[in-house]
């Protein structure tokens, strides 16, 4: 997905600053995210109020712009998938701008069989948000400058 930010800029929102920004530009979507162990780094544990899910993030590196991390279900109630598994990197395009590339394996419950619908509308629903915080720093540059 293109954007007309700077890579570090939103890799800065939307990594980094992610607990504080979301439930700014998405309330309805996020009450709140909650970092409940680490400094942000690898093996940092944050807890999402959306879907009771917890977000443990494996490897983050902030020179090259990129993470992979894993979204496990809380409380039982998630859903199909037992986890999945993100690899994220905001790549710098030609106009100052970035790409942000997000690749995604979904590990299925025993038993459970894929649906494509849920694939496409958590695809539409973090496009969106991606579009509403590239809005935010074109109308914000002086945030994560």
């Amino acid at each position: 997905v293109p954007a007309a930010v700077a890579p570090s800029r939103m890799f800065e929102a939307v990594i980094l600053d992610c607990h504080n920004l979301f439930p700014k530009l998405a309330p309805h979507a996020f009450k709140s995210i909650d970092i409940l162990e680490g400094d942000g780094g690898d093996g940092t544990l944050k807890r999402y109020d959306f879907g009771d899910v917890n977000q443990k993030i494996d490897a983050l590196d902030k020179d090259n712009f990129s993470i992979k991390y894993t979204i496990y279900e809380r409380d039982g109630g998630w859903g199909i998938f037992e986890k999945v598994v993100y690899d994220i990197k905001f790549v710098a395009s030609g106009d100052s701008g970035c790409i942000y590339k997000v690749a995604a394996e979904c590990y299925l419950k025993a038993g459970e069989e894929s649906k494509q619908e849920f694939v496409k509308d958590s695809q539409e629903k973090g496009t969106s948000l991606y579009r509403a915080v590239e809005s935010h720093l074109l109308a914000n540059p002086h945030l994560y400058a």
